[in-house]
């Protein structure tokens, strides 16, 4: 589960990216538009790996041992 959210974030944030950069919403060209319902889904789906994630600041790191 965390791996898929932490690919949707990155999703969102390269598109976010290229809305930033060079006002190309890759999610909206791909799935009919910003108002259209896949997209919105989309974006509902990356938004709640995004509040999902957020859940990654507050664990503690694994111990890895050391050499």
């Amino acid at each position: 589960m965390d791996r898929l959210a932490l690919i949707l974030v990155i999703i969102g944030a390269l598109n976010w990216g290229l809305v930033g950069l060079f006002q190309f919403d890759l999610v909206a060209t791909l799935f009919g538009g910003r108002d259209a319902l896949l997209s919105r889904i989309v974006y509902t789906i990356v938004g709640v790996a995004g509040a999902y994630c957020i859940s990654f600041l507050f664990r503690e790191r694994e111990k890895t041992a050391q050499r």
